[in-house]
């Protein structure tokens, strides 16, 4: 019987190789799915490239590039060589014979199973370590290039003498390079130490040495080596005791050397040093020597006299010297952080200067007449009246305002600057009618246009809404001819594809505007290679394939202000809030950018993202780098990004800044100077709201410059909750056009308000000039509080209980309304201060605010009238009718043409608002919301005339029959508006015709939420 199993007498089974078909098939697919990794890394790479280059910024992503390229070898092949010549030496210094032992039995299995693969191990094991350390350093390139062009400050320490440029610029790269030293001698030990064991150069339990005289001499140069870089660090740390924070109670985040740093930490750092390089020469002599015994006495005396010099000296310094009298012995040293820290953050010029703060008992006719002229009281709060803008110019759901709108200024048809309200109409990509990939990306691309309000005055339609000096669709109004397409903006935060075969929709408005982007900006996706790129890049494979896309499109993503600027400069912190301006027919976002760094010596610490927050950053308005500690701060760049072409520019503004001046060494042509800003920008520049809060915050305890007050804390202040928001949160500061004492002329400034460290009575008053275009620019003044006087919170606190208010809140419960604060603005006046704040309702027939009242406060009075002329009056006892009070800027001015009166004018203004009513209802009913705008339009307009034509209060046709009267006038009284809101009561009471229109449909349609 034959063999089956494949015996000699049965069939042989040959297991053959694959066929060179499936083995070409096999290798196509393996180089196929290496190159697919290395496109999926590629990509990346190459669309950074393409963007930068697309904003003709690809100077700093090459420089960039390559000094992470240039770091990554260096270190990594350092970091490799060190770890690979020490296991090299380790093994061929490795003893011929080995014990017979059974340690060493057991060894030799692991000797014999690497044998064959040796030099295979070591690559792998060096090229795992240099790729780790090269990647570590790669991220130092910031550090690197400070190093490498840093410019001296030209300012010196007090302790050291050493300029500031020594702490901010050499010695982070100095620890950096002890730290990789220290790592790449402790690897280097490591690596040595188990490769003498593994040879037998190392014993632990075998008989006889426990190392060989070769291995003893390898380790001890090594151990000598790190007992060195040890000596470098107790050096160095002398100087770091300069930068060194600490927890001292006469100041949080302190930095700088104290009084037991200067007499006991530094000298122990000298002793150490000097016990460190001797120990080192010890370990290095055992190379002739052959023996541990007198090193190990040498590091055990080290590791002694750090724990005794370098530890509990200091604490007996500080408890028996400094602790009995701890003012005295700090004073110097308190002394040296107050000047470096006021320095660094730019406040050593605040001019302070006492102010009694009481309110002066004279002529309340002058007093009015001083009011009048010592700020532009703005009535509109950017913080409030957003709701406003987004009802009333909002037009489509697709469109989105800020909550926080900004503040700025601009020329009115006087030629005279007045403060504005502004926010753009951005693109809200959740409000679309229809989501899919098309519409996202390719249809709505961009907002449209910019509104603005006045500042000062409110408007009538409706009363109490904002005063637009810029509005509609496209907007139309002071600000002339502009681009108003907005494709790039603080919301805008999805990629677009414009320009290609896809038409965009342009606007609505009396039908559908197309446009096809003739920006120039964004990546070309004109070629197969670019559209893989993004594809994989964005992990949108629709990209590649899209019939969407071809001649003449391009992508354009980092869109908000803020990215660019990031993207281009990324050795720059920027500000929480980038503004917009309409500037030579375009809109710019202008946005502020600080340089920073962590090493001014003796300046005290903080963390940018604490100091910059207050009650609007909870929801509203972002704050710089959440983690930044710094304790050096310039508003060292102006930047703008174009709306439309999101093209980036940088301007130097601080022309003294040794940290711009670095960054603009190793980015050459990258910031533009400072005499290249067109005067129509400057006039547009401010002073940016986040330096100044970091300023204001260190501020409340070094605005004393006397060590023992300091040190006391007896005049600390405080920046106060803010009192019309019932979130935790400081008070923001505000941008005002106002007068400080002394001042002839009103000056466009950021101002806030101290309380006394746990009281809430007012400390002080800083404002700073904030109009760029002014020599006075940045001028810090502060007002100290001499005397007592109510703080914000206690004005409010009197408000809430004011009996005017009571009743007007008891009136609105009736109206399904809420009452809503706004900013409460304080203003130096007459000796005094003078508060002001405009109070808003909202809810019932509109879901926005409407300014309804006004409050203010001077000394003891507080009174809440309707409109700021009659607050001002009341609050200093003047007849408004007096001819001796100037015109209130809060008044609307008088029609060009007075209403008609009499039946006749009356009897058409109801005809036409019933007309109005029902048009509006038709509307309604077939969501024609165009049509139901118009409507609205009409019957506000027609119910205005009718209250214009009513007859004055006691006239004979007050008692006129009501059936004149709209159908659905004469509501019950709580469907009327509030008594006391400026408004005549017939025009209050037919507003409630438009009732049953839901809100969502008047504020697309018309703007109108009633």
């Amino acid at each position: 019987m034959p063999d089956r199993g494949g015996g000699p007498t049965g069939p042989r089974i040959r297991v053959g190789r694959p066929s060179r078909r499936a083995r070409t098939l096999l290798m196509t697919l393996g180089v196929l799915a290496v190159l697919a990794m290395a496109f999926v890394m590629f990509a990346g790479f190459w669309t950074d490239w393409l963007w930068y280059r697309s904003v003709a910024y690809s100077s700093v992503f090459t420089t960039t590039l390559w000094t992470k390229i240039g770091l990554f070898l260096v270190f990594g092949l350092l970091m490799a060589v060190a770890i690979g010549v020490n296991i090299w030496l380790a093994h061929r210094l490795r003893p011929p014979l080995s014990a017979m032992s059974l340690e060493q039995q057991s060894l030799d299995r692991y000797r014999m199973s690497i044998a064959p693969f040796k030099k295979w191990v070591l690559l792998a094991a060096t090229a795992l370590v240099g790729l780790i350390a090269g990647a570590s350093a790669s991220g130092q390139w910031r550090t690197w290039l400070m190093y490498v062009n840093g410019v001296p400050f030209n300012q010196k320490d007090p302790q050291f003498n050493l300029d500031v440029a020594f702490y901010a610029f050499d010695l982070p790269w100095y620890r950096f390079l002890l730290g990789f030293g220290f790592a790449a001698t402790v690897l280097s030990l490591i690596a040595a130490a188990l490769t003498h064991y593994l040879y037998g150069g190392l014993r632990i339990t075998s008989p006889g040495a426990r190392a060989t005289a070769a291995a003893t001499g390898h380790l001890s140069v090594l151990l000598g080596i790190f007992v060195s870089l040890k000596a470098v660090a107790y050096w160095l740390d002398r100087y770091g005791l300069a930068v060194k924070s600490s927890d001292f109670k006469a100041a949080d985040n302190w930095t700088g050397l104290r009084y037991v740093d200067a007499n006991a930490y530094l000298p122990a750092k000298t002793i150490l040093f000097c016990i460190a390089a001797i120990c080192a020469v010890l370990f290095f002599a055992t190379l002739w020597r052959r023996t541990w015994q007198l090193p190990v006495i040498g590091f055990g005396l080290m590791v002694l006299s750090a724990i005794l010099i370098g530890g509990l000296y200091p604490a007996i310094v500080q408890k028996f010297q400094v602790q009995p009298n701890e003012q005295a012995k700090e004073a110097p040293f308190i002394q040296k952080n107050i000047d470096a820290t006021r320095d660094a953050y730019d406040i050593d010029d605040a001019v302070m200067e006492d102010y009694a703060g009481q309110a002066t008992k004279g002529d309340g006719t002058k007093l009015r007449a001083a009011a009048n002229t010592a700020a532009s009281y703005r009535v509109m709060d950017p913080n409030v009246v957003s709701p406003a803008f987004q009802q009333l110019q909002q037009r489509r759901n697709y469109y989105q305002f800020p909550k926080t709108l900004d503040v700025d200024r601009y020329k009115g048809a006087d030629g005279k600057e007045q403060d504005t309200i502004i926010g753009l109409r951005e693109l809200n990509i959740q409000g679309l009618p229809k989501r899919n990939w098309i519409n996202d990306h390719f249809t709505y691309t961009h907002g449209y246009g910019a509104i603005a309000a006045r500042g000062t005055t409110t408007g009538t339609n409706p009363t109490g809404s904002p005063d637009f000096m810029e509005s509609g669709l496209p907007s139309t109004g002071e600000f002339g001819e502009y681009e108003q397409r907005v494709y790039y903006g603080e919301k805008t935060e999805q990629y677009s594809i414009v320009g290609g075969p896809q038409k965009e929709l342009d606007y609505e408005e009396d039908g559908e505007k197309t446009t096809s982007y003739k920006g120039g900006s964004g990546v070309s996706l004109s070629n197969g290679f670019n559209r893989a790129a993004y594809a994989v890049a964005f992990s949108e494979p629709q990209i590649m394939y899209s019939g969407a896309i071809g001649e003449g499109s391009r992508i354009l993503y980092n869109r908000t202000p803020k990215e660019r600027v990031e993207a281009v400069a990324p050795w720059l912190t920027i500000d929480g809030d980038a503004y917009p301006a309409v500037v030579d027919g375009r809109i710019q976002w202008i946005v502020d950018a600080y340089t920073t760094t962590n090493g001014y010596p003796y300046a005290s610490r903080t963390t940018l993202g604490d100091t910059t927050a207050d009650s609007l950053t909870t929801n509203q308005r972002a704050v710089v780098a959440q983690e930044n500690q710094v304790n050096y701060i310039r508003n060292s760049v102006k930047a703008t990004v174009d709306a439309y072409d999101g093209k980036v520019k940088l301007y130097e503004w601080d022309t003294k800044d040794p940290v711009l001046k670095t960054w603009r060494k190793a980015f050459p042509g990258t910031v533009e100077a400072r005499s290249e800003i067109p005067q129509t920008l400057l006039d547009h520049l401010r002073y940016p709201q986040d330096l100044f809060k970091v300023q204001r915050e260190l501020l409340t305890r070094y605005h004393v410059e006397d060590p023992a007050q300091f040190y006391s804390g007896s005049d600390a202040w405080q920046v106060p909750d803010d009192p019309t928001n019932q979130e935790p949160g400081s008070v923001p500061p505000y941008y005002l056009s106002m007068k400080m004492p002394g001042q002839s002329e009103q000056e466009f400034s950021l101002t806030t308000t101290f309380t006394p460290r746990g009281r809430p009575n007012l400390g002080a008053f800083m404002a700073v000039n904030a109009d760029a275009a002014s020599k006075d620019y940045g001028t810090m003044r502060l007002l100290r509080v001499t005397s007592t006087v109510k703080g914000p919170g206690q004005v409010q606190s009197e408000l809430n209980g004011n009996d005017d208010v009571a009743e007007f809140v008891r009136n609105l419960k009736g109206t399904d309304s809420d009452i809503e604060y706004g900013n409460l603005l304080t203003v130096p006046l007459e000796g005094g201060f003078l508060y002001i704040e405009p109070v808003y309702t909202r809810g019932g027939t509109q879901n926005y605010p409407l300014l309804r009242k006004v409050a203010a406060s001077y000394g003891s009075e507080i009174v809440f009238e309707n409109n700021l002329g009659d607050a001002l009056n009341a609050v200093f006892g003047v007849d408004g009718d007096s001819d001796t009070t100037p015109p209130d800027p809060s008044e609307p001015d008088e029609p060009t043409k007075p209403p008609a009166t009499g039946d006749e004018a009356l009897k058409k203004a109801i005809a036409d608002a019933q007309k109005a009513y029902t048009d509006g209802e038709k509307a309604l009913k077939e969501q024609d919301w165009p049509a139901y705008g118009k409507a609205q339009d009409a019957l506000q307009e027609a119910l205005e005339r009718a209250a214009a034509a009513q007859p004055k209060p006691g006239s004979e046709g007050e008692k006129a029959d009501g059936a004149a009267k709209p159908d659905g006038a004469d509501k019950p009284d709580g469907d009327a508006e509030p008594e006391g809101e400026g408004e005549p009561e017939s025009s209050a009471k037919p507003a409630s015709v438009g009732r049953s229109a839901p809100a969502e449909g008047a504020g697309e349609g018309s703007g109108q939420g009633s």
